[in-house]
């Protein structure tokens, strides 16, 4: 039997997704269509012999993810349960404090994934890996390959090459110490605990009773677990050859509805839009939804995607872009590189365009970068993010721009944060 844990995080957590997350939990937000969590879950769901899906954070319950799990487990005919922490605990304190109900029901095995990770999610090819490797009780890290500048802002993983296993691991260090990184996608066995517990225990005789506060034992796997347990004969890494990218900000959301949408051409072909009479015209992968209303005169893609009851009017030009539900696309707009929030409004011949955060198409170990909002007191160039109920009218070009909710615009913006 087998489980899987995916730790999604808090409301304080996913600041530089702002102002997206202010409307929805980070873990929910459309990525290719789908929320975020559901393609951690159609890879779990598939995984033979998998009992329960667990989803670990300090979000508030509230109705948006109640909905979406209800959703799932009848979708995937599979067990999701929201294990509530009272304060962040970290990726290690999270699955320690809840080590009772991963552990029920007695499985051999259980998944860690982060869920600001977009993925193949490789797991069958992890449990087989871990079988020819160590131990039955030894643990699996899934690792890519970065190159050498930015791998240094990942966990980094020194390998034995003939085992594959973990000698040395340093969680973003200062100079450069390998190129395979921690992907954030983890194999354990209940052994696991074990270790955490040691650590915990350590913690607690080292917290000051000086304010309740100070007595929160956060444990992070990758700074406190992993770093002791390399060299022990216990940690292993897979090396996936499949695509893998973190989603930590708006940019990076549409880079990875790229690669999502890429891979539906093998995993669901029926999600992907094609040009047909009396429809728009389609170029390259896009996704609509069934309920949107698009003129046949407006040309959409590559890496579109289309929320539920968006319309959009007559010569419309959309480009590498996510278009979020009830936004309206007046006749002859023009959005490139952006991400158009809820019940937004773009008007008759406006632009609306962002500069694309991609990693170096010239380099196949590139990662997408981490981009500050700030360099050299400018806002960097990165892509336009309207947030819910914006109104753009006609006419107008916003270039590199972030749009807070509720704002009603009068005239171009070009490198602004408008608040």
């Amino acid at each position: 039997m087998l489980k899987a844990v995916i730790l999604i995080g808090g409301p304080q957590k996913g600041t530089r997704f702002r102002p997206l997350s202010f409307e929805v939990p980070k873990p929910l937000f459309p990525v290719a269509g789908v929320p975020m969590l559901q393609h951690h879950i159609e890879a779990c769901a598939k995984v033979p012999n998998m009992k329960e899906i667990l989803l670990v954070g300090f979000y508030q319950p509230n109705e948006e993810l109640t909905r979406f799990i209800c959703s799932a487990q009848q979708e995937f005919k599979i067990l999701i349960r929201y294990l509530q922490e009272f304060a962040a605990l970290g990726t290690g304190g999270g699955i320690y404090h809840f080590r009772d109900q991963i552990l029920s029901g007695g499985p051999e095995a259980f998944f860690i994934m982060n869920a600001d990770v977009c993925s193949e999610f490789p797991l069958p090819e992890m449990l087989n890996f871990q079988k020819e490797h160590g131990e039955p009780s030894s643990f699996v890290i899934m690792g890519t390959t970065a190159n050498r500048k930015q791998s240094m802002n990942y966990g980094c993983i020194v390998e034995n090459q003939q085992t594959n296993e973990v000698l040395h691991y340093v969680e973003k260090p200062s100079t450069f110490v390998s190129d395979i990184i921690n992907c954030g996608i983890y194999l354990f066995t209940p052994e696991i605990f074990q270790h955490i517990g040691a650590v915990f225990q350590k913690n607690q005789q080292d917290i000051q009773p000086c304010c309740l506060f100070c007595q929160i034992n956060a444990i992070r796997l990758e700074q406190d677990i992993f770093t002791a347990l390399a060299g022990q004969g216990k940690l292993y890494v897979y090396k996936t050859p499949a695509f893998w990218s973190q989603i930590k900000s708006a940019g990076s959301a549409i880079y990875a509805s790229r690669l999502y949408l890429n891979q539906y051409h093998k995993t669901h072909p029926e999600r992907l839009a094609t040009t047909e009479d009396g429809g728009p015209r389609i170029s390259g992968n896009v996704y609509i939804h069934p309920t949107a209303n698009i003129d046949p005169t407006a040309v959409l893609g590559p890496n579109v995607s289309i929320g539920t009851g968006v319309t959009i009017g007559a010569g419309v030009r959309v480009r590498e872009s996510v278009i979020l539900h009830g936004a309206t696309l007046q006749d002859h707009s023009c959005v490139l590189n952006c991400i158009v929030g809820w019940d937004s409004t773009i008007g008759k011949w406006a632009r609306v365009e962002g500069t694309p955060s991609d990693p170096n198409p010239n380099d196949p170990y590139a990662k997408i970068d981490s981009e500050t909002l700030f360099r050299d007191g400018k806002l960097t160039p990165s892509i336009t993010i309207l947030g819910c109920n914006v109104t753009i009218p006609s006419e107008v070009i916003i270039l590199n721009s972030i749009v807070l909710p509720h704002k009603d615009l009068n005239r171009s913006f070009k490198n602004q944060i408008i608040l």
